[in-house]
């Protein structure tokens, strides 16, 4: 079960979607949530259906005290690499908050500190605190929608099933058609025994 985290301060649940991608966005959200807020599944999102995840955002939307998401697409993502580019979403992110946290708690291990605000990150922070969980199914599930948005440009890529994983499938498809616009230029596009043949 998921726990509000312990502390009298204004705490901002922060987590990221698509890091591991080949292609689209990495994207980040960031969420102050109610002290009594609670909701029967909530958990990370790598945990939750596509269908509670669905149905989940507008409720956490609906009761957060602020929510933000931050949106670093592929080209900056190969220009500033994607540890860069990730700490960028987060920060967009809680720039868009409505409210002023106090204390940003972050979903892994490693975080730019954000201007005077305290931090604290936390391995599988998702799978602990409700705040971060929020943030999980924010991150993930506009993540997702942008992915299917762009399927129907690219649909070779199938998109609307991988979000931009090098699965099996999507990197066949890498190696037949080529790249696009939307892919990770700087990223392994290819495993190493497919690269010859690229």
């Amino acid at each position: 079960m998921l726990q509000h985290f312990n502390s009298s301060k204004i705490i901002c649940g922060v987590d990221e979607a698509g890091r591991g991608c080949i292609a689209g966005p990495v994207i980040a959200a960031a969420v102050i949530l109610p002290k009594d807020f609670t909701h029967p599944f909530l958990n990370d999102s790598k945990q939750l259906s596509e269908k509670q995840r669905d149905e989940l955002r507008p409720i956490i939307e609906k009761h957060a005290i602020s929510f933000g998401v931050g949106i670093i697409d592929n080209h900056k993502i190969d220009e500033v690499n994607i540890l860069q580019a990730t700490y960028l979403a987060m920060h967009q992110a809680i720039d868009i908050l409505k409210q002023k946290p106090e204390l940003l708690i972050i979903d892994g291990n490693r975080f730019k500190p954000y201007k005077s605000i305290e931090h604290q990150t936390i391995i599988k922070g998702d799978g602990k605190y409700i705040e971060i969980a929020a943030a999980s199914v924010l991150a993930k599930t506009y993540r997702d929608e942008i992915m299917e948005k762009l399927s129907s440009e690219f649909s070779v890529y199938n998109w609307h099933k991988n979000k931009g994983y090098p699965t099996k499938e999507h990197r066949a498809a890498v190696k037949e058609y080529g790249s696009c616009k939307y892919h990770r230029q700087t990223f392994r596009l290819l495993k190493e025994e497919q690269l010859r043949l690229f």
